[in-house]
């Protein structure tokens, strides 16, 4: 990350700066104040995007007369062979974009991010979770695919998931697991992470997407596990073996919002309903310790299986939008839209062997 120019103390003029996370602890202070606040604007996860994948952070910040930070927007510099040059907050991430006190300062930051991406001669791309109240002239605001939300109580006892019969099957299938023997245990084991991937890999290829690389899990584990920002949950049941790993996922749990990130699972103990007994114990939990918005995550085109599953659980569906800017300055119909797969393109990932997509996946997350 770049360190940025130095701060001056009080008295200078207000305006947007680029500095490092890292070191400057006013970005921290500011993101962990603010009520909008994702774990996506952890520097942590700014770092651990950097380590995985090499690409060049540009963490533009506001400063108010007096030099506190009123205003963040976290950046990275991605050369794709097949996304080409483009300036993105962030990379990897279904939202993230700015956090400020008001409009003029988003309005301020995004001015200074196009005036970088103009500079350097790449496409900018800022996914936000909604529309920026002032959007700068020449932007183009398109939508992206629906993320899953839902506002939590104050008490764990007022939890009610949709109505009487959709409540009754969750709570049957989470007392199904229990009698099956499905426990949940947390961990910050290497070795559990390992373990967790090799399900993660097979979900992914269910899905017929490509697999995050292990690296960024082993950064972000790095980062964020210390600090109990990330949470590997793994849903697990006894045998004369010893435990029997059946699905995993992990959780990023920041500011007010516990965000459901990672799954993986065995396509064969699906019907001992771990992952239903995942989410009840999250959401439960979540509650439990403060958290106000419980964060289900994207839903791809076409995966209406995966939509079906968040809004059991009581998500509402939301339309994020990415502000995009040419390097020219105009503002052109997107390139890279978010239509379905083609379905032949779909079944021929599902037959590749494992280790196949996981190379795959590191290929495309490295030059995509």
């Amino acid at each position: 990350m770049t360190s940025g120019r130095p701060y001056n103390g009080p008295g200078v003029a207000a305006g947007v700066v680029e500095l490092d996370p890292r070191r400057d602890t006013r970005w921290a202070a500011f993101v962990e104040s603010h009520p909008a606040a994702r774990a996506f604007h952890h520097p942590g996860w700014l770092d651990s995007l950097e380590q995985a994948y090499g690409c060049r952070m540009r963490c533009l910040a506001h400063e108010d007369r007096q030099g506190h930070v009123d205003g963040v927007l976290p950046l990275a510099e991605s050369d794709g062979l097949l996304s080409g040059r483009r300036l993105l907050s962030l990379p990897h991430t279904a939202v993230a974009g700015s956090l400020s006190a008001g409009p003029r300062v988003e309005q301020d930051l995004l001015q200074a991010a196009a005036g970088i991406a103009q500079r350097t001669g790449r496409r900018l791309e800022v996914r936000l979770p909604e529309p920026p109240c002032e959007p700068p002239r020449d932007a183009l605001i398109a939508a992206s695919d629906p993320i899953y939300v839902r506002q939590l109580p104050d008490d764990p006892e007022q939890l009610r998931f949709g109505n009487s019969r959709n409540h009754g099957r969750i709570r049957w299938a989470v007392s199904h697991a229990q009698r099956s023997g499905v426990e949940i245990r947390r961990s910050e084991s290497e070795r559990d992470l390992r373990c967790w991937y090799s399900l993660y890999l097979r979900a992914m290829r269910t899905h017929a997407h490509p697999p995050i690389p292990y690296r960024f899990f082993e950064a972000i584990g790095r980062a964020l596990w210390p600090l109990g920002v990330m949470v590997l949950s793994l849903a697990e049941r006894r045998s004369p073996r010893g435990r029997e790993l059946l699905a995993g996922s992990i959780f990023l749990r920041y500011g007010r919002t516990v965000i459901y990130a990672f799954n993986g699972r065995r396509e064969d103990a699906l019907a001992l309903r771990p992952n239903d007994l995942l989410q009840w114990q999250a959401i439960h939990d979540a509650v439990t310790d403060g958290y106000r918005i419980y964060d289900f995550g994207e839903v791809p085109a076409g995966q209406q299986g995966l939509a079906g599953f968040k809004l059991k659980w009581g998500g509402t569906a939301t339309t994020p939008v990415r502000y995009l800017r040419e390097p020219d300055g105009s503002a052109r119909a997107e390139r890279g839209s978010t239509r379905r797969r083609p379905v032949w393109l779909e079944s021929a990932w599902r037959r590749l062997p494992l280790a196949a997509t996981e190379h795959l996946g590191r290929l495309l997350y490295r030059y995509g």
